[in-house]
């Protein structure tokens, strides 16, 4: 942590099988990782997620701004580049 960033929290690699997906599992991993947030003092999330996949929908639906996009930021299990997408919440 940084001296002026200890308002701040970041989500990282949040992931629901593909088979267990459509049930609420990523909207209730968000709303806890967001509770505890404020509970320790955070006021802003940060996330990231691949450009054009269901997470950045979910993003949106959530709440979250989107405040830019790094192409061939991120490499697949294959090994091609993709673009990601970067949100933020005020808590």
């Amino acid at each position: 942590m940084r001296a002026n960033g200890n308002h701040r929290a970041e989500a990282m690699k949040l992931f629901v099988h593909r088979r267990a997906r459509r049930q609420g599992l990523a909207r209730a991993l968000m709303a806890a990782v967001e509770s505890t947030a404020r509970h320790i003092g955070r006021t802003l999330l940060l996330m990231d997620t691949r450009t054009g996949g269901e997470a950045e929908k979910m993003c949106d639906a959530l709440g979250y701004t989107k405040f830019g996009e790094v192409p061939d930021y991120a490499r697949n299990a294959d090994g091609r580049l993709h673009a990601t997408s970067f949100f933020y919440k005020q808590l």
